[in-house]
């Protein structure tokens, strides 16, 4: 560990910085601006409504999907259609899932579901609430098999949930396919 002589680590955070601004920004200024048109908030600013100021932490902004399947393999997905974390509401640490529909439709594939999931553990390994703003088309038809899983695991975290943690769900779409089930 010494001095870095060709800048690579100044490099390689300047590219992450870099990356993650991408990310931040979800869909793109376009699908922003179309999601603001239909009278509809992004994820991103419903968290930022939601959770006392400055307290929000993102869990796996970085995770991308792994399908190749009909042309999902050239497509970004930022954040791959979901934003999940923990934070404050009125001081109280609480957990979340927003899907974005300004990325790909906030259509719920493998990867996306598995972020939902983990912080539906967390949850219930902190034994706080959860709550689930769905604005989405629902699956992720491309991926197949591995995007009605998705729907799987979180019914079933539902399940395990019931009576022991307290669950909130808002959705922004009409109930269809995999939303005609409820979830908190």
């Amino acid at each position: 560990m010494g001095n870095d002589p060709k800048g690579l680590t100044e490099e390689k955070i300047g590219m992450f910085e870099e990356k993650k601004v991408d990310l931040l920004t979800m869909g793109g200024e376009k699908m922003v601006l179309k999601q603001h048109e239909l009278g509809k908030l992004t994820a991103r600013e419903r968290i930022d409504r939601l959770f006392d100021p400055g307290s929000f932490q993102e869990v796996q902004l970085f995770v991308k999907h792994r399908s190749t399947l009909f042309g999902l393999g050239e497509k970004e997905i930022p954040a791959d259609g979901v934003i999940t974390g923990f934070g404050r509401i009125n001081g109280r640490t609480v957990f979340a899932a927003a899907q974005d529909f300004t990325s790909s439709g906030g259509s719920l594939g493998e990867m996306h579901a598995k972020k939902i999931w983990k912080v539906m553990d967390m949850a219930l390994s902190a034994r706080k609430p959860f709550i689930s703003l769905n604005d989405s088309g629902g699956a992720r038809i491309q991926e197949g098999v591995p995007s009605l899983e998705g729907y799987g695991g979180i019914f079933y975290r539902n399940t395990i949930a019931s009576g022991y943690i307290p669950r909130l769900r808002r959705s922004w779409v009409p109930r269809r396919a995999g939303r005609s089930i409820p979830r908190p």
